[in-house]
């Protein structure tokens, strides 16, 4: 089970790959758990020293309580210090963000993310990627 951003290899290349922990609460641990959380809007932004996931969307629990959880709100991102200083040295480069491509459950049960520091794709890389896609296409058909 995992819920993809799938617009982030067209609008992005990659370079590097991290796997990170998210602070959660309940009804959204559950609520991912039955797929109904997106990610294609969200970005990643360093704030106090920290790494928070903004614009994620993750649906309200439908048989939760009045203390549900706001669909829309930041929520943070647990990784190591070392990686933290890495991604916001090399954020310091122009052009250069943060995007989540995966939200899933590993073996243990826990609810990861997988971020990107990526460079966004000019218009004509754009159409090179889809004519490459349309040869590719063809080829197989």
């Amino acid at each position: 089970m995992s819920i993809l951003n799938r617009k982030s290899k067209f609008k992005y290349n990659f370079l590097d790959e991290y796997v990170a922990g998210i602070q959660l609460l309940g009804h959204e641990v559950k609520a991912i758990r039955q797929n109904q959380a997106n990610i294609t809007e969200s970005f990643c932004q360093i704030k106090n020293g920290e790494l928070y996931s903004i614009n994620m969307d993750i649906s309200e629990y439908k048989f939760g309580t009045n203390w549900n959880h706001q669909s829309r709100r930041e929520r943070k991102l647990l990784l190591n210090k070392k990686e933290l200083k890495r991604i916001e040295k090399k954020l310091k480069d122009p052009g250069l963000t943060v995007i989540p491509t995966k939200l899933f459950i590993n073996n243990k049960g826990y609810v990861k993310l997988k971020i990107v520091l990526a460079k966004g794709k000019k218009v004509y890389d754009k159409r090179e990627y889809i004519r490459k896609k349309d040869i590719f296409r063809e080829l197989n058909s």
